[in-house]
């Protein structure tokens, strides 16, 4: 039993193809990915997150981005030019730490501020050690001048 709605979308469906419109579509031809895999509920957030190129850590709940961040701080710091922009940083980092031990959502996770002077300490050994660790351009020699040119007006 078929219901009259039914029908003239059938029909529209039978005119397109008629036409031609369903011809060079896209992925036409090619097995429907994630067919023969079992059901997976949270398929379409993991593919809009691959599509989009969203980061997983964004999924993560406020404690533990705040962790990750914290562990990720000695790479972060690393590419920072001046010790003021090192303490801004951890300055704000920190913020975020304090606002969130105020009024903690989530599950309970251990964070805690970190402390500036020792990311500013860390942040300088790593500055000495890659300037340690890259050689100095080498150095041409100036030509030695043979003669003192005249300015035109001493002539």
């Amino acid at each position: 039993m078929t219901y009259g709605w039914e029908a003239a979308v059938e029909a529209q469906i039978r005119s397109a193809q008629e036409r031609g419109e369903f011809d060079n579509l896209p992925g036409a031809g090619k097995p429907i990915p994630g067919r023969n895999e079992p059901y997976d509920e949270g398929w379409w957030i993991r593919g809009f997150m691959e599509r989009e190129q969203i980061p997983s850590d964004l999924m993560l709940p406020t404690p533990l981005q705040l962790r990750r961040r914290i562990e990720q701080l000695p790479a972060e710091l690393r590419d920072l030019p001046t010790e003021e922009a090192v303490r801004s940083y951890v300055a704000v980092l920190n913020a975020e730490v304090v606002a969130w031990l105020r009024t903690p959502t989530g599950p309970r996770v251990v964070v805690r501020p970190v402390n500036v002077e020792e990311a500013v300490l860390r942040w300088r050994a790593d500055r000495r050690s890659v300037t340690a660790a890259t050689p100095a351009p080498p150095q041409s020699p100036r030509p030695a001048r043979s003669r003192r040119r005249r300015r035109w007006w001493r002539r």
